[in-house]
């Protein structure tokens, strides 16, 4: 019995399309699959990727606050409601807005530090993700040919 590899391998065979978005490459196979053709024989690689980290907006003290507070605020009511819920008869109702008004001052104050820390460095929301520039579609090349042939008809009706 082999174990499975932890790492993905690079797929074997010839490049039999290239295309300038995840969709287009999608299509191309969904197109070869319309057709019959055995595309467990066929992968989507993307090709020449860069990281790209896209700023979503500025961070100002009064944002890391209010997010930290809030934070707080739901923890707290979290922690006051399961104390309530089985503390017994002798817990006040109360308990979970009171543990939230605490839970935010804590999160409001550990967010001001947190923020004063960074020493006005960063001061702006980001996400960053992986992006490819082209899509390769490759084929096992036993079958490669006749994948191409089908391709072309793809290309050929979209003009």
């Amino acid at each position: 019995m082999t174990t499975p590899s932890r790492m993905p391998e690079f797929p074997s065979g010839l490049p039999i399309g290239t295309y300038p978005t995840y969709a287009k490459a999608q299509e191309a196979v969904d197109y070869l699959s319309d057709h019959e053709f055995a595309v467990e024989n066929v992968a989507i690689v993307g090709t020449e990727l860069r990281l790209v980290e896209q700023v979503t907006g500025r961070l100002t003290r009064g944002k890391v606050i209010g997010a930290a507070a809030l934070t707080g605020a739901l923890w707290g009511l979290f922690i006051g409601t399961v104390v309530m819920l089985f503390g017994g008869s002798e817990v006040s109702l109360l308990l979970p807005l009171l543990t939230a008004l605490v839970g935010a001052a804590f999160g409001a104050a550990s967010g001001w530090a947190a923020y004063a820390a960074t020493g006005g460095k960063r001061d702006f929301t980001s996400h960053t993700g992986v992006v490819a520039t082209s899509y390769e579609v490759l084929c096992k090349s036993a079958v490669a040919d006749e994948a191409r042939n089908l391709l072309g008809h793809l290309a050929l009706r979209d003009g």
